[in-house]
């Protein structure tokens, strides 16, 4: 086993215990749920998310709770499956948490929101993306530690227009609410930059293995790069398989194939890859502060979501510090009236729940690894 198999492993056998183990403070704990995939193809964004709640919530419990009561980490799993975080969700409600870390996909996202707009429950994600969870104005207790689709999308057509000088773009995506949505808005900035044409659209189906029709439809068209919406597991199956073909198209992608997964799985196909990511808070204290903690812990590099798992436990916990109650209404009225410090420097919310002061870079694999691309 790999030393990343060995972590999630890790993760998913002693997350529970790790999560119930709090200080004996006299008052009645505070419970945060942490949701998302704690097992799974995609556990590579769910467990990293839950060990930066786990070091968050540790500091804060070590330094007396939240006025005087310890903090209490309730973890549920539902595999980044929406079919599954219903039932995740009502789990939460139940277990009386008063805010939740999660979602980590969009797609439960948009399943679990109207269970917790209903309950009153405040929830913070560190990486659901798709626009209308915010923008729609429906749920007023949904917060997130990422920028949007659109704004990602928006650097991604930037960069293969601009920087790439694409002239003929095919656009991939996996039927998803993430990966179409994301996909859907490239099509759209593409379009609108008058510099480039769309000459494919298409949506692959997820966990099918052979992609030899697509990328068939894919070289017909002739592009001068590929734009991919989805996550790791189908973007390393497309790009080995296009390589396999001989095609050596750019394949630019998004935050869900920056990932240390889809490198090794890819191999050497994977070099020369483009994700766009959350913008790079290597050199900020927090970051530095944390990944340490982590490394120490856990003798690993973090993986994906990391750094946007940290901002989101520390907002929820600054955003319980200072309400006026511990009701969902006083939680998010100090979300959205008070800074915190991040990873990604000092945030806060806008009305609708996005994060003021969070972008996105391009980065791009080299010699193994994901840099930020010039």
């Amino acid at each position: 086993m790999t030393k990343s198999g060995k972590m999630l492993a890790f993760f998913a056998a002693g997350a529970l215990f790790a999560a119930t183990v709090v200080p004996a403070l006299a008052a009645d704990p505070i419970k945060i749920g942490v949701a998302g995939a704690h097992s799974g193809d995609l556990a590579s964004y769910g467990l990293p998310t839950l060990k930066g709640a786990q070091l968050v919530v540790k500091d804060v419990n070590a330094r007396g709770g939240i006025k005087g009561a310890p903090v209490e980490l309730v973890l549920v799993d539902e595999q980044c499956k929406p079919e599954a975080a219903a039932n995740v969700a009502t789990k939460l409600v139940s277990d009386g948490v008063k805010a939740v870390l999660g979602h980590i996909c969009s797609g439960p996202t948009k399943a679990a929101l109207p269970i917790y707009r209903d309950a009153k429950i405040v929830s913070v994600s560190p990486s659901a993306t798709t626009p209308e969870l915010t923008q729609s104005g429906e749920y007023k207790y949904f917060f997130r530690t990422i920028a949007s689709d659109d704004r990602q999308a928006r650097t991604m057509a930037d960069f293969v227009v601009d920087k790439l000088g694409a002239k003929k773009v095919a656009v991939l995506h996996d039927k998803g609410d993430y990966g179409l949505g994301l996909a859907t808005y490239a099509r759209q900035f593409i379009e609108e930059s008058k510099k480039a044409e769309v000459v494919l659209f298409e949506g692959i189906t997820v966990g099918q293995v052979d992609f030899s029709a697509v990328i068939q439809k894919v070289k017909r068209s002739n592009p001068d790069a590929v734009i991919f919406g989805g996550y790791h597991p189908e973007a390393s199956k497309l790009v080995s398989q296009m390589r396999k073909k001989r095609m050596n198209t750019t394949f630019v992608s998004d935050d869900g194939v920056k990932d240390e997964a889809f490198i090794k799985v890819a191999g050497k196909d994977a070099e020369g890859v483009y994700a766009t990511g959350p913008t790079d808070t290597s050199k900020n204290p927090i970051t530095i502060e944390y990944r340490e903690k982590f490394k120490k812990s856990e003798g690993a590099e973090p993986g994906s979501f990391f750094d946007n798992g940290v901002a989101a436990a520390l907002a929820i916990v600054n955003g319980l510090e200072k309400a006026k109650s511990l009701e969902a209404d006083d939680i998010a009225a100090a979300l959205r009236a008070e800074k915190v410090e991040t990873p990604f420097g000092p945030i806060s919310f806008d009305e609708h729940g996005d994060p003021v002061g969070i972008g996105f870079n391009m980065f791009m694999v080299k010699d193994g690894q994901y840099v930020i691309a010039e």
